[in-house]
């Protein structure tokens, strides 16, 4: 199970995760100084730390790392809600209450969830005659191309000596 990331390690790793490709601690660098003062080296201190977690992968390119998430998002969050669902003296009753925090869009979504998971969802098709429930599709859509789902932890971090920066 992953540990909730940090507030700078959560800066970094929305722009990887929004950026959806390979990053260089320099973009990050110049994306967060928008935000803060911050140095080069913390931010290449927390990509080497996000790597070390398995949050990221990455590859040499000339004397700088490009750096990809692991996993999306969406896989990070429904971890830390599994996480804290599952430590719960009474699930049923953190669910309920849980729910009951949700605005009508969010349990819009969760219906939509629920449906595809239990398989109820049928595309529009001319045998079928049904369309797909409104906004079905839409937690599908929020993979990343090529995302297995895979958190940190599912596979071993990458191996090698580190280049110079």
């Amino acid at each position: 199970m992953p540990r909730q990331l940090g507030d700078l390690e959560d800066a970094v790793m929305t722009r990887v995760w929004q950026w959806n490709r390979p990053v260089t601690v320099r973009e990050v660098l110049e994306d967060l100084q928008q935000e803060r003062s911050i140095a080069y080296t913390t931010v290449m201190t927390v990509m080497d730390n996000l790597h070390q977690k398995g949050w990221v992968r990455r590859e040499v390119e000339g004397r700088a790392y490009r750096y990809t998430a692991v996993s999306t998002r969406a896989a990070y969050s429904a971890a830390l809600m599994n996480e804290a669902w599952s430590r719960s003296d009474n699930p049923a009753a953190a669910l309920v209450a849980f729910f009951g925090m949700m605005s009508p869009e969010q349990r819009e979504a969760l219906q939509a969830a629920v449906r595809i998971v239990q398989g109820d969802v049928v595309s529009e098709t001319p045998q079928a005659g049904r369309a797909e429930p409104e906004g079905a599709g839409e937690a599908e859509d929020a993979a990343e191309p090529g995302d297995d789902g895979e958190l940190p932890g599912d596979r071993p971090a990458d191996a090698g000596t580190s280049p110079g920066r």
